[in-house]
């Protein structure tokens, strides 16, 4: 049967087959229509992936094997706990940026073009 067909035959049934609780196991209740909508709609609220706060950005670095396998091995919340560790390391002074030319580069900086090998061509 198609969606259209099951709430076809649904809304047909006669008021006689309504479900009725006897008021002796809570179990056995039928939902009430506002338990019904308030159930869709947290469903629907949990799909997807969970929104960002919007003020981190997503980097790749490359790290050791044994750093990453003694990070992971320390538990869940892993990568949170590095963060508030760099963050308390930026904040007592301990990272510090370099000029650029020195590691840090911007990504509006222009990269300079590769070196050309010089050939002797005058031999």
């Amino acid at each position: 049967m198609a969606g259209k067909q099951v709430l076809e035959a649904v809304r047909a049934l006669p008021p006689e087959r309504d479900p009725v609780w006897h008021g002796v196991d809570e179990d056995d209740r039928p939902a009430m229509q506002e338990e019904l909508r308030a159930g869709i709609a947290a469903c629907r609220a949990k799909r997807g992936r969970p929104a960002g706060s919007g003020t981190k950005t997503q980097v790749a670095i490359r790290l050791d094997s044994e750093l990453v396998d003694a990070l992971r091995n320390s538990g869940p919340g892993w990568q949170t706990r590095v963060h508030e560790a760099l963050k308390a390391d930026l904040a007592a002074g301990r990272l510090q940026q370099r000029r650029a030319g020195r590691g840090l580069r911007s990504r509006d900086t222009p990269r300079r073009p590769p070196a050309m090998p010089v050939r002797s061509a005058l031999r």
